[in-house]
């Protein structure tokens, strides 16, 4: 069952009570990778293999997020700031615990591709936080591992090695 979380706005990947921030460097070029995290959305699955099904709502303006285990995310996108930042905040989900929860991707541009950041910021009960905090290793290897296929898969698409 769907629940209604707290929304939120931007400045909450800065003043959330918990706050994971992963960073990795990626080949690929901001405007690659910025338009594969916030133009391709059906794509989502095909490198982060965490998520089963993505698909755009509202004209974009939203996103529906399907993960394994069952989990359901109905997002609506806050910030969609070409080769630099896309930001959605998660508006119902299925996850217990949950009051709010924003998700911020920040790309910079480096001599060798781009810089990506995730900012994975939440709200929810004492017990949330624990278990978060304890699974901060997972969230960060299914980053890493999101952010490498997505390079190799960026990397096909252009042609480059």
């Amino acid at each position: 069952m769907a629940r209604q979380l707290r929304p939120v706005e931007l400045e909450f990947a800065k003043s959330a009570p918990l706050r994971l921030v992963f960073s990795a460097h990626l080949t690929a070029s901001p405007q690659a990778l910025y338009a594969a995290l916030a133009d391709d959305v059906a794509g989502w699955p095909e490198w982060f293999t965490a998520v089963t099904a993505a698909r755009p709502v509202d004209d974009g303006a939203g996103r529906e997020i399907r993960l394994k285990g069952g989990t359901v995310f109905t997002e609506t996108v806050l910030a969609r700031e070409p080769d630099t930042r896309y930001a959605y905040r998660v508006d119902q989900t299925n996850a217990p615990g949950l009051r709010a929860l924003l998700e911020e991707w920040r790309i910079t541009p480096t001599p060798a591709g781009s810089r990506v950041q995730w900012t994975f910021a939440a709200d929810g009960p004492a017990p949330l936080w624990v278990v978060l905090r304890l699974g901060r290793p997972g969230l960060g290897r299914a980053f890493k591992d999101a952010v490498r296929n997505l390079d190799r898969r960026l990397g096909r698409s252009t042609g480059r090695p």
